[in-house]
């Protein structure tokens, strides 16, 4: 179990967390709480917790002092800051010493759980890779330029907080000489199944080609690693360069749209993170920089994306709440049009706000995404999942992450009608196999519906309904199919026919046999046997 420390002057605050968020189905559990800063950071250095959820004004010690000691002597502990709008600047100066993110008040539980979740990935992510790092370290499996190629991915993987010189050499075998840092994501966008990994896998290295060629020669480092259609790269240059790594960034944009009609449908944008002074800030730039990059789906791809977090413009737990009204009267239903609707009515309020940061519409369309699938009628959740990520992941435009979101909605109402087709004939397929089987035995409708699970008056209109026919009608057809293989291929006695296909009563059975073929056995023997 991940532990937690909640701090804040105000017990009903604290109450308000502790209540909201469901620590049993996030492995977590709180292992502290405090009212003032003193207290949480006694807390912090007694506990050794993996996360601190903290008020950003307390007394007895500022939040950000709190924050900026609790870093220090614990590089990797996760901390998020609950913020009003009024001390929003105190937020930033956080998100600056390495806090993984911020809660605005009034808390939601929504917000507070997505929160927690996502930190508790980190903390997770973070141990895997550490005993990752150790199996390599000592296995000596890797090569310096193969650790070094790891630490942008880590960067992307955001699987970095807090970060030392020491943290960099160690583990990465990356040391930032004097001047400047900073980290820029190139983001790969294209419609889903429009090019295979073989392609990206030539414009990967057609990138790295690029940048190498272009930003090595202004560089102390140049580092670029790709994982997915995301590529990051780590540049370390001279202070009195900074203009001129940027126009070579730009122009290594501008190679790759040149180049789009080889590549195919794909688009790219480059997003750059803040320019840092210290190697150990470089986590932070690269969470700065993922969060301009979304900025793509409303500003459009081809440019160059600059922006850190902000307020946000949208009211995501209201719309959420708006839209899981609506799915859930679509999907109870089985209605494509509510879903659409759903789905319809978070696109206008997109285009009803204005100043829009894009990772505002990422987030409200994963939300959707999560909320959908959550539905207990829908299977394979995990995979759907993930290609949804994937789905919107590859999106240039936001428009087309709630294109998405409707694809999968109708997929999915679709494979429920057929599952609830399939279990409605289910019974009627059971039946016809039963006739098949012993129609050479006395067979009643009771005995059927004994066998299926339904009362008699429902099966036998069920039956008509799938077949087209009544039930003794379908095993008379049965019976008689099989005399006129009797009656062609063999040479058995009429009554002998008449025992095998289940009836008793010669006279019976050769009525039957006319009313079907407008023969009787042995004229019907005699023309086709």
């Amino acid at each position: 179990m991940l532990r937690v420390v909640v701090a804040d002057d105000e017990d009903r605050v604290c109450q308000l967390i502790l209540m909201l968020a469901d620590w049993n189905s996030l492995g977590m559990e709180v292992a502290g709480v405090a009212s003032n800063g003193l207290e949480a950071l006694e807390l912090v250095e007694r506990l050794h917790p993996d996360i601190l959820v903290t008020d950003i004004r307390m007394p007895g010690c500022h939040g950000l002092e709190l924050i900026q000691r609790a870093k220090e002597k614990f590089p990797q502990l996760e901390i998020v800051i609950i913020s009003g709008y009024a001390h929003f600047e105190f937020a930033q100066t956080a998100i600056k010493y390495g806090v993984g993110d911020y809660l605005l008040k009034p808390i939601k539980r929504e917000e507070l759980m997505s929160t927690l979740e996502k930190l508790g990935q980190r903390c997770r992510q973070r141990a895997c890779s550490a005993v990752e790092m150790e199996r390599l370290r000592q296995a000596n499996r890797e090569t310096a330029d193969q650790l070094r190629a790891r630490l942008p991915l880590d960067l992307l993987g955001q699987r970095l907080e807090a970060v030392t010189e020491e943290l960099l050499w160690d583990t990465y075998r990356f040391r930032a000489k004097p001047g400047l840092c900073q980290a820029v994501l190139l983001k790969i966008d294209g419609p889903s199944g429009s090019f295979s990994a073989a392609t990206l896998e030539i414009v990967q290295d057609k990138a790295l080609k690029i940048f190498q060629r272009e930003l090595a020669p202004l560089c102390h480092e140049t580092l670029l690693a790709f994982q997915k259609g995301w590529g990051c790269c780590l540049l370390n240059y001279p202070g009195e360069r900074q203009e001129a790594v940027r126009k070579h960034l730009r122009g290594c944009l501008d190679q790759l749209l040149a180049q789009r009609t080889i590549f195919g449908p794909l688009e790219f944008s480059l997003a750059l993170g803040p320019i840092a002074d210290r190697a150990e800030d470089l986590p932070g730039c690269a969470r700065a920089a993922r969060w301009a990059a979304a900025d793509r789906l409303i500003q459009g791809t081809g440019r160059l994306l600059e922006g850190g977090p902000c307020p946000p413009e949208l009211d995501r737990d209201q719309l959420l709440e708006q839209y899981r009204r609506t799915m859930e009267r679509g999907m109870e239903s089985a209605d494509p049009k509510l879903l659409d609707q759903a789905a319809d009515e978070l696109i206008q309020a997109v285009r009803d706000t204005p100043g829009v940061r894009g990772w505002e519409v990422l987030e409200l369309a994963a939300g959707a995404g999560r909320l959908f699938l959550q539905r207990p009628e829908i299977e394979g959740r995990e995979q759907l999942q993930l290609r949804f990520e994937s789905d919107c992941d590859r999106c240039g435009q936001w428009e087309q992450l709630f294109q998405h979101l409707k694809r999968m909605q109708r997929e999915q109402v679709q494979a429920i009608l057929e599952r609830r087709r399939s279990d409605a004939i289910r019974p009627v397929r059971e039946a016809k196999q039963y006739i098949q089987k012993h129609y050479s035995q006395p067979i009643t409708l009771e005995d059927v519906c004994d066998m299926v699970g339904f009362t008699p008056s429902y099966f036998s209109a069920l039956f008509k309904k799938e077949t087209g026919e009544g039930f003794a009608k379908y095993l008379t057809r049965v019976r008689m199919e099989r005399a006129k293989e009797l009656l062609q291929r063999t040479n058995l006695p009429v009554a002998e026919i008449c025992a095998q296909v289940g009836y008793s009563d010669v006279k019976h059975f050769t009525q039957n046999f006319k009313r079907e073929t407008n023969l009787n056995p042995g004229q019907y023997r005699k023309l086709y046997g």
